[in-house]
């Protein structure tokens, strides 16, 4: 019988970390390590940890062994000992064996990887027990080939960040058991999506519409200022785990109002887990599902079109790439204009309303679902697009 998880501990003073990426040296490759470090602070924060120094390392492609070249290995530990670091965090998914070398090279630090944090973020923020079916599910499957890791910080009784998961017997015990587990969860969830797919059934005549994107770019709010919801809206990742329905009244072609299913979900990442797009199927399938999806774009984010790709990429996995789209770009309230070498606005709202991105992805508005501007011409933008898929699926 698996013991009792260990529970996320809420610290009276952060614990202190720092960030290591590799960036490629391919000059194709596209990787902006400081772009990447940006969002997995981001994470750090979510997650309650203080990051003191960050790291990074050109190379051509990763160490297998311990992900950095040794010199660099050595200056990070010199700094870790110095200031008394808690846990180093790398950007990328560490392979068992990565891990298994960096532990033995810092001792008593904890060492996470980009998976693992998202992965506790996701443990400290399911409420629901289909949410948190579906992260323990994904920890189970992430954690089974590394478990000689989790053992070993088990062992000294660590808490924390990254120690929020199943397994705490002695290995070879816990490995078993851990298979038994995600197949009782696998099971678990099965029966759930079950019963989704038969509610899902009892309301096949009614116009369903997804909302999508990046996390954090205010589905949420959208959600509520659309249906009158009163849904969970916090400035920070991952807030929203669970799938949320709510009716939204539309009138149609005739002007007669009818009902319609807008569903919120979880938001995605770049490098989201595998383990929890697997695990999460059941709560996407009303993105699979839906009629038309509203894909929500943070304007004022600098790197706002590899979120959206980010996004196409993860809906191309679930096999939701077809469908209708409509781009919503929020939080025109806080856009900035980026500047060129001389520190001139590039583009104004204006311009980048006309710009070829609004263009090529064509039917997009632009809105401030804080400041509830230009809500009226999303929900006519709405009303059109469903009156039309209406009257197509009626042909």
């Amino acid at each position: 019988m698996v013991k009792k998880k260990v529970l996320f501990d809420a610290h009276k003073d952060a614990e202190k970390a720092i960030l290591v990426a590799v960036e490629i040296k391919h000059p194709h490759h596209g990787y902006k390590a400081s772009e990447y470090l940006d969002e997995l602070e981001m994470l750090a924060q979510t997650a309650g940890a203080q990051t003191l120094k960050r790291f990074v390392q050109r190379l051509d492609h990763p160490s297998s062994r311990t992900y950095v070249g040794s010199g660099k290995l050595d200056e990070i530990k010199a700094y870790v000992t110095e200031h008394k670091v808690d846990m180093v965090i790398f950007d990328d998914e560490l392979s068992p064996s990565q891990i298994r070398n960096l532990e033995q090279e810092f001792k008593d630090i904890k060492i996470l990887d980009r998976s693992s944090l998202i992965l506790h973020i996701f443990a400290h923020n399911a409420r629901t027990s289909q949410a948190r079916w579906q992260v323990e599910l994904a920890q189970s499957r992430y954690l089974l080939p590394r478990l000689t890791r989790m053992w070993t910080h088990l062992s000294k009784q660590k808490g924390g960040i990254g120690m929020r998961g199943p397994g705490e017997q002695e290995i070879e015990t816990d490995r078993r058991a851990l298979r038994n587990r995600i197949a009782l969860l696998t099971d678990r969830l099965r029966t759930v999506e079950g019963q989704a797919q038969e509610r899902r059934r009892g309301r096949d005549q009614k116009m369903r519409i997804a909302l999508v994107g990046y996390t954090n770019v205010g589905k949420s709010t959208l959600m509520n200022l659309l249906t009158k919801a009163d849904i969970l809206a916090e400035n920070k990742l991952f807030a929203t785990l669970d799938t949320t329905v709510r009716k939204l009244v539309l009138p149609d072609a005739q002007g007669h109002m009818t009902e319609c299913l807008l569903s919120d979900t979880v938001g995605f990442i770049r490098k989201l887990p595998h383990e929890l797009i697997e695990s999460f199927k059941s709560t996407l399938a009303e993105v699979v599902e839906a009629d038309l999806l509203l894909h929500v774009v943070d304007a004022s984010s600098p790197h706002f079109e590899e979120q959206m790709q980010v996004v196409k990429d993860t809906l191309k996995e679930i096999g939701a790439e077809d469908k209708p789209v409509l781009l919503v770009f929020n939080k025109v309230d806080a856009y900035h204009a980026p500047e060129d070498d001389f520190g001139e606005p590039t583009m104004t709202l204006k311009e980048f309303e006309n710009s070829w991105i609004a263009r090529e992805n064509h039917p997009a508005v632009f809105v401030s679902a804080k400041n509830k501007e230009n809500i009226q011409r999303l929900h006519s933008l709405i009303v059109d697009m469903v009156n039309e898929l209406r009257l197509s699926r009626r042909n």
